[in-house]
């Protein structure tokens, strides 16, 4: 069965679509560490989409590790909307203070203010709801997820007006080179001070 909806999946609009609809909008972290549906992710990556429109489907797809290694190739400026999606992506998968701290590096982005014309206070509001109903099962779980729907639905709206959903035959375009901050943070996970990253 999978095989089959992958096949009918060979557009950013299509597989957005369905993972929409199949498994809804992503508010606390997945259960299984595994994507849910495989053979998707390839499918996606296959696409050669610009690199954030490939993170949001991955996250999507909760596919997380592949999403994180597309989002690190994009975590300094100019690429405000990869740290944008970095920051979503922590939110997703649980870890509601980095996700913080990517939101308010990039609050005076475009892509943040489309996605949050109320400002960086309705942001964290809106990620402070989403921890309180992780940790103390306080909250109402439908409305986060129109909430979180609303939001990716921006972002997504905004990178494919800005990048469009052509094939992108040179993704290094997209990359940028960490700054000081993010190398000195890679080099203590590498080394030991900060431990490995758990997903």
């Amino acid at each position: 069965m999978a095989n089959q909806t992958s096949a009918k999946l060979s557009s950013f609009d299509s597989i957005y679509n369905h993972l929409t609809s199949t498994y809804g909008f992503p508010v606390l972290p997945s259960p299984s560490p595994r994507p849910h549906d495989k053979t998707l992710s390839d499918t996606i990556s296959s696409l050669s989409l610009h690199p954030t429109l490939e993170s949001l489907l991955h996250i999507l797809n909760a596919d997380l590790p592949s999403a994180h290694f597309l989002c690190r190739h994009m975590q300094n400026k100019p690429a405000w909307e990869g740290m944008y999606i970095h920051g979503l992506l922590h939110r997703v998968e649980g870890d509601y203070r980095n996700a913080d701290a990517w939101y308010g590096n990039v609050a005076e982005s475009d892509a943040f203010k489309c996605c949050w014309p109320g400002g960086l206070e309705e942001a964290k509001a809106f990620i402070g709801r989403v921890e309180r109903l992780r940790k103390e099962k306080s909250g109402d779980a439908k409305e986060l997820e129109r909430e979180s729907g609303r939001e990716i639905d921006a972002l997504a709206g905004w990178c494919k007006q800005t990048f469009g959903t052509s094939k992108l035959e040179d993704a290094s375009q997209a990359w940028v080179k960490p700054g000081e901050k993010e190398r000195e943070l890679a080099a203590k996970m590498i080394v030991g001070g900060e431990g490995w990253r758990k997903f």
